[in-house]
């Protein structure tokens, strides 16, 4: 009949054969699962970090596992006499912080000094070397202006008493050029006098060039010694500084003697890391090579029950 399907002319093998080959791929390949996983745990065990708590004479360190083998924690203590030098020296750095605070509480008034020496020494580079020299010809002449006044009136009651006052000598009919006015006659003292005043001039006017070049470098080593000065406060802080930072650093140097325990600890944790990551890694490989085998093994075996049960099957419909 048409539709109707003859269950004595079946072919069972077809659908029941492939359904044991998966299920015994399915098998196979579930324990090579687990065995990998298996392997992969106990190989990442043997490779995790172990360090290795050391004792020195400066101090001991000490590291903390977890129920996996896996480091939780780490510290070290410190040899007691060597914590005592630690902290000697710490209390001396808060000693020398509090110097340098001193210092630099101290430094604005050097910044105000130095600013005060700045600014007087811009006051006398302000005027050019032709001023200051004209204005120190004008002060000394003022200074020698009353002596002078006094001799000339001396001069002058001494040649009145003396019957001098009116004679001059010297006069000439002939001038120095040809057809030249002649020279003029001269009271001999009142000459010597003026001539004696027109040189002191001459000498101030050669000192006042002087004084005023000496004026402007006087202005610049002020303005120098100003900012030196605040320059120096500065200094004088790091100065200052040196003792805190040198007191903290001895304290961190005695510190790091005890840290060496953990350190060297570390250091050895790390060279037995190294020599279990290679132990593992061979594990790995081998366990790898086993765990391939027994898949095969199993999937031969589960194809070779595959055949007798289709061999059943088919005898069964024949």
């Amino acid at each position: 009949m048409a539709g109707v399907i003859n269950m004595a002319e079946f072919d069972w093998t077809s659908l029941i054969n492939p359904a044991v080959q998966a299920l015994g791929a399915t098998y196979a390949a579930n324990q090579a699962s687990g065995n990998a996983a298996t392997s992969g745990a106990q190989a990442a065990q043997m490779a995790q970090f172990r360090p290795v708590g050391v004792t020195t004479r400066f101090g001991t360190s000490g590291f903390q596992y977890g129920p996996q083998g896996e480091l939780t924690g780490a510290g070290y203590q410190v040899a007691p006499d060597i914590a005592a030098m630690r902290e000697g020296l710490i209390g001396m750095a808060g000693t020398g912080l509090s110097q340098a605070q001193q210092q630099q509480a101290f430094q604005p008034q050097v910044t105000a000094a130095g600013q005060g020496l700045f600014n007087l020494g811009q006051g006398y580079v302000a005027q050019n070397p032709q001023m200051a020299a004209q204005n120190w010809m004008t002060q000394q002449q003022g200074l020698l202006a009353p002596g002078r006044e006094q001799q000339l009136a001396q001069l002058t009651n001494q040649q009145q008493q003396q019957g001098r006052m009116g004679l001059a000598t010297g006069a000439t009919s002939a001038g120095y050029t040809a057809g030249g006015q002649g020279l003029q006659a001269a009271n001999p003292q009142m000459a010597a006098y003026y001539n004696a005043m027109a040189q002191q001039d001459a000498q101030l006017a050669a000192n006042a060039q002087q004084a005023g070049q000496a004026q402007t470098t006087f202005g610049q080593g002020l303005m120098t010694g100003g900012l030196n000065l605040t320059n120096a406060g500065y200094g004088s802080q790091t100065a200052a500084l040196n003792p805190f930072t040198t007191m903290l650093q001895g304290a961190q140097n005695t510190e790091n003697l005890g840290m060496n325990a953990l350190t060297q600890g570390q250091s050895l944790g790390s060279a037995s890391a190294a020599s279990n990551q290679a132990a593992a890694s061979q594990y790995m490989a081998g366990q790898n090579t086993a765990n391939a085998a027994q898949r095969a093994a199993i999937t031969g075996g589960i194809a070779g029950l595959s055949d007798p049960i289709a061999a059943l099957i088919a005898s069964l419909t024949k």
